[in-house]
């Protein structure tokens, strides 16, 4: 019933920038958390940046000052603007949606297909 499209992912040279949004679409009374993880070859996934419904925002120290995480509840869509790249941030980003469905009671836990991110020279 409900579904997460990611999009914005690409290479980048060190220093660059790039733009992530993920987008909810089914049956959706309302969005508690937005967020992105990321998980690099050989590594375990690691929480990058959250967001709540009052729209306060929670970074990883390896991203904080770099990178700034928004949402838009008319779209239920949470965006991730990503600055002053550095090699160590290549990895594949996936987003994440916990979600309240219409006629229910509880949030359920939605991610992305994932979105590879390479900076590189």
């Amino acid at each position: 019933q409900v579904q997460l499209v990611e999009s914005g992912g690409g290479l980048v040279q060190p220093g660059g920038s790039l733009r992530l949004s993920c987008v909810a679409s089914g049956s959706i009374l309302g969005i508690e958390i937005m967020g992105w993880y990321r998980q690099a070859p050989g590594k375990e996934r690691e929480l990058v940046a959250t967001i709540s419904s009052g729209a306060s925002p929670a970074y990883a120290d390896s991203v904080k000052g770099r990178f700034t995480i928004s949402r838009d509840n008319a779209k239920n869509t949470v965006y991730l603007e990503m600055n002053s790249l550095k090699p160590e941030d290549t990895a594949v980003y996936y987003c994440y949606q916990k979600i309240r469905r219409r006629y229910t009671w509880s949030h359920q836990d939605y991610w992305g297909q994932g979105t590879q991110v390479t900076v590189s020279s």
